[in-house]
Formats: C-alpha cells, sequence, structure tokens
C-alpha cells in the first residue's frame, strides 16, 4: 500500500504543479488582457482547445474566471456570439488582498460626516500626488504626442502594479488599467477615480474621458484620448453607479 501510495504521489505531483504554473499563466494574461476567448488564451500559452478549457472549467468551478458576451467592432454572422472569460472579484482579491479597505473606507466615511464631501477630494487630490510624481520623472523623456505619452504612462503604471497598456484606435486613443488598488474603497468614493483621471489628464497633456471603471464593476478601467483635444482642458469623469 505505500508503495501505491508512493507512486499516485510521484506522478500526480508534478501534474499538479504544471497544472498550477498554467492557472497561473491564465490569470496574467486575463489580468493584461481583459477579456479574451479560450482560442485566445490557448494560442497564446501554446495549449490545445481541450487543454485549454480543462483549466478554464476548472477555474470557472473555483469561481476564479467568469464568462460574459464578447463584443467585436466588426459585425459576426449568425450563430452564438463569441463568450470571453475574465477575472472574477475573488480571483482579484487573492492577487492583491485588500486587508485595509474597510479601514480606509471608514476613515473617508469619518472624513466626510466630519468635514463634507470636498475634504475627500481633498485627500484624494493629495493621495495620487506621489503617484503623479513618480510618473513625471518616467515621462520626462516622452514623446509630446498624447498617443506616445499614453503609451510610457501605461508602462510606469504597470510597474505600479496598475498592468496597465495603451493603444490606438479609430477616434485617438485608449489607455486600459486592468488593476485597481483601491476598487473597492472607490466604489463608494468616487472622488478616488476623479483625482486619478486628472492627474491621467495631466501626465499626458490633453482632456481624457474616463469610460470605465472596475469600482463600478466594469472588467478594467478605461480612459479614452480624444484625436483633438484642447490641451489641459476640463476631463470628463463618469459617475453613474
Amino acid at each position: 500500500m505505500k508503495n501505491e501510495v508512493l507512486i499516485q504521489i510521484g506522478v500526480t505531483a508534478p501534474a499538479a504543479a504544471a497544472d498550477g504554473r498554467t492557472r497561473d499563466r491564465v490569470v496574467q494574461l486575463l489580468l493584461k488582457r481583459g477579456a479574451t476567448t479560450a482560442a485566445e488564451l490557448g494560442a497564446a500559452l501554446g495549449l490545445s482547445s481541450a487543454a485549454i478549457r480543462k483549466h478554464l472549467d476548472a477555474m470557472l468551478a473555483e469561481s476564479l474566471v467568469e464568462t460574459r458576451e464578447l463584443r467585436r467592432d466588426k459585425p459576426r454572422g449568425r450563430g452564438r456570439p463569441a463568450k470571453a472569460f475574465v477575472l472574477t472579484a475573488a480571483a482579484r482579491e487573492d492577487l492583491n488582498p485588500h486587508h485595509y479597505d474597510g479601514i480606509a473606507t471608514a476613515a473617508l466615511r469619518w472624513i466626510s460626516q466630519q468635514h463634507g464631501p470636498e475634504a475627500v477630494s481633498a485627500f484624494a487630490t493629495a493621495q495620487v500626488k506621489a503617484l503623479e510624481e513618480r510618473c513625471q520623472a518616467a515621462l520626462r523623456e516622452a514623446d509630446p504626442d498624447p498617443i506616445a505619452r499614453a503609451e510610457a504612462l501605461a508602462e510606469v503604471l504597470t510597474a505600479e502594479g496598475y498592468a496597465a497598456n495603451a493603444s490606438t484606435i479609430a477616434s485617438g486613443g485608449q489607455l486600459c488599467q486592468h488593476h485597481c488598488p483601491v476598487a473597492h474603497v472607490a466604489a463608494e468614493f468616487p472622488q478616488l477615480c476623479d483625482a486619478e483621471t486628472e492627474v491621467i489628464s495631466r501626465l499626458i497633456g490633453t482632456h481624457v474621458q474616463r469610460l470605465a471603471t472596475i469600482a463600478h464593476g466594469d472588467g478594467v478601467c478605461t480612459t479614452h484620448i480624444p484625436t483633438r483635444g484642447t490641451h489641459h482642458a476640463e476631463h470628463t469623469v463618469r459617475t453613474d453607479t
């Protein structure tokens, strides 16, 4: 019996370790890319359709990923819409546990009750000041073009833990942040998102439009950079809940 147990451990342990490594790679890809199809994940990881489905089914069962209908720019033909996978809130929590969210939220509630919402806004502005200064130093040699600056900013934000990327689209540019360290707190206090958007606007050098935020339940914080913006003009922030 002991020999049988040893044999089973010797066979299953490496397989379990390999599965864990593959799952970690799936998590990192979804964190970076956002909504991604099984075919795209399989291609990126060099896995067959059956293999990636096996991992995704297991992750679905453990509530690490969830599915949503994938929206494409180009119209699809008949048939079921494409299904994409995204990380769940629980999976994001495992990546960066927000142990102090409760304390931070309680503190901001107290500030708001004692001194009004303007005090919360002032706190949020002060909170992102250090981040802005670090980004400014990194962007000092960046191209003045807003899209180029957004790409440079994405690299800095990724180093700060935001898993960001920038891309060019028909109407200008887009800056996406796939992780937000204050999402739980910002869900109640959008002033944190407002302050961050103002920083992005100043760093890029043009007005921006915040289209979506993780704090509001979206999968990605998305900031639109119009092609013809007014330098340092007033930015637009989505505030619906």
